[in-house]
Formats: C-alpha cells, structure tokens, sequence
C-alpha cells in the first residue's frame, strides 16, 4: 500500500513517498498531498522508500511540476532510487 507522510521545516515541504504508485487513485493522493502545501516556498517529493511509478503517476509529476511553477513554489524529486522509472 503507498503512503505519503508531509514534513515541514520552514517554508519547505518534504513529502515522502513509499509504495508503488501505479494506481489513479494514488496519484489523486499525491495530488492532493502537493496542491495542500500553498505556503511552502519548496515542495520536495522524496522518492527513497518508492519502488515502482506508473504512466499516471509520471503524468502526475509532470502536472505538478506545473501547478507548482504556476504557484511560484519550487517542486523537486529528491533521493530517487535507480530504476524507479525503467521500462526493463
């Protein structure tokens, strides 16, 4: 089951991942997970504990990385293991 637990420090929020995220619904969750954190200056997902994304949620990420730009808060992906996203 993924999970996302928001850490504050400062105007940075630090959102971190675990799981798979290969399901709609659970990129809905980091939507809403992200899209909450209007006051932050910074938005950084750290993906250590991720062990597989999907097509939704990479169009997720990219969506994000909009919303944020339009909000001017600067999103990042932190720690991201290798192969997180391969297609072999």
């Amino acid at each position: 089951m993924p999970s996302l637990h928001i850490d504050k420090v400062g105007e940075m929020a630090i959102i971190e991942c675990a799981g798979r995220f290969v399901r709609t619904e659970t990129a809905f969750k980091l939507r809403d997970a992200v899209t909450s954190q209007t006051d932050a200056r910074d938005v950084v997902l750290d993906l250590t504990e991720m062990h597989a994304i999907g097509g939704g949620g990479l169009g997720m990420l990219l969506l994000l990385q909009r919303w944020a730009q339009d909000h001017g808060i600067r999103f990042k992906l932190s720690s991201t293991p290798p192969g997180l996203c391969s297609t072999s």
